[in-house]
């Protein structure tokens, strides 16, 4: 009798101990103001602007994509590796041969197939929504029998990645096109491993003398502020580029 009363005590403890641990977890998350952010919380809308969507999110209007077959053409453009300079870009990925890279925003897949040089042992997940991206990406490396790289047909809040297994994710010119950059960027947090890092290259939004429709360059504030408020870490921005930031991050 006496062994059932003291563990009718024990239980009692034990319960009382989980409730109170809950309780207090609960009431810190309230008192801090802490809540699961719903779209409603996250993005407003307003009359689009030129080459705008009209979605807002904080503080930035969503620009259209451009895509479709017909600007492969501009994205394979000889022109590009001068006015970009993909080289300086690559050297400062600072690639190891057996990394996993995520290209995300790939277009035709033209810095994931000089990436994929530079990662022999490793691999290119080359992400696009675009379906005809994506034939054109797997035509070349039928053409050319490219073994490590891998398009993915993602969609337009998830890129498809695999949980946990890619040390970089590079986007170029694409984020500020992103219909849902905080559910993409959440996605993106969870396909990368511990210390891995996101790479955003965007046209500079401060610099008026670059030849690209506002809505299609970013300063780099703005993607400090939104790539800081999806849990990421701000490590360097980088302006070795002709008209680009390559700005660095970090789980």
């Amino acid at each position: 009798m006496r062994r059932s009363i003291h563990l009718k005590i024990v239980r009692s403890l034990i319960i009382f101990i989980v409730i109170g641990v809950v309780g207090i977890g609960v009431f810190s998350l309230l008192s801090k103001g802490k809540k699961l952010l719903t779209p409603e919380d996250i993005y407003s809308f307003q009359e689009p602007t030129r080459d705008g969507t009209g979605k807002i999110y904080l503080g930035r209007e969503i620009a259209v994509p451009i895509g479709g077959h017909e600007v492969i053409a501009w994205l394979e453009r000889d022109s590009r590796n001068v006015e970009e300079r993909p080289d300086i870009l690559i050297d400062v990925l600072q690639l190891k041969e057996t990394d996993i890279v995520a290209d995300v925003g790939s277009g035709s897949g033209y810095m994931a197939f000089r990436i994929a040089k530079k990662v022999p042992q490793g691999k290119v997940y080359a992400v696009e929504i675009d379906q005809s991206m994506i034939t054109f990406m797997l035509d070349k490396i039928k053409r050319g029998n490219i073994t490590n790289v891998r398009p993915i047909l993602g969609t337009i809040n998830d890129p498809q990645l695999p949980k946990s297994k890619i040390d970089l994710v590079l986007m170029v010119d694409s984020y500020h096109e992103f219909s849902h950059p905080y559910e993409m960027m959440g996605a993106i947090k969870q396909s990368l491993k511990p210390k891995g890092k996101v790479v955003i290259v965007e046209y500079k939004g401060e610099d008026d003398s670059v030849p690209i429709r506002a809505l299609h360059k970013m300063s780099v504030e703005q993607v400090k502020k939104e790539l800081q408020f999806a849990g990421l870490k701000h490590l360097q921005t980088i302006n070795q580029l002709p008209t680009q930031h390559i700005m660095i991050f970090q789980k």
